[in-house]
């Protein structure tokens, strides 16, 4: 058990550091990603299945078996599991799914809650709580712009 211990410690000691990448450490706190946003994992040790606890929370795919991509999905916390070919565990940790601060403006309308993204100029954007009709026309207008 303690070597096991010790080889998880040492696989995600060696995940790279990059910006775009999240180092894991067996004793360090929750990976933290942005809701709607994605962040890169990479690993030392090939992974062969990816667990979510909460997969409404947070979603991770496996790019190759050395790179991870977890998205957020809604805000709150949950686990994730890596495993290697042979079940073995290679990274249990906490994932914590964070609002993302810089840029954003919330509007709110009586109940309604609107938010803009205003990086420079304020745009409409869609996020977790925001009144439902106006994430309806935020949508439909962002495939009007995707179909042209």
């Amino acid at each position: 058990m303690q070597n096991q211990r010790r080889f998880a410690a040492l696989a995600l000691a060696a995940v790279l550091g990059a910006s775009s990448c999240t180092a894991i450490a067996a004793d360090s706190g929750p990976v933290s990603v942005k809701v709607n946003m994605a962040r890169i994992l990479r690993i030392s040790t090939p992974a062969n299945t990816v667990i979510i606890g909460n997969p409404r929370i947070a979603d991770v795919t496996i790019q190759d078996p050395q790179t991870l991509v977890l998205t957020g999905k809604s805000y709150g916390q949950t686990n994730m599991i890596v495993l290697d070919s042979q079940g073995n565990a290679i990274a249990d940790t906490m994932v914590e799914v964070v609002q993302a601060q810089g840029d954003i403006v919330t509007v709110y309308m009586g109940s309604a809650r609107t938010t803009m993204a205003c990086a420079p100029v304020c745009q409409p954007t869609i996020m977790l709580g925001d009144d439902p009709s106006f994430s309806a026309t935020s949508a439909a207008s962002a495939s009007v712009v995707a179909g042209q």
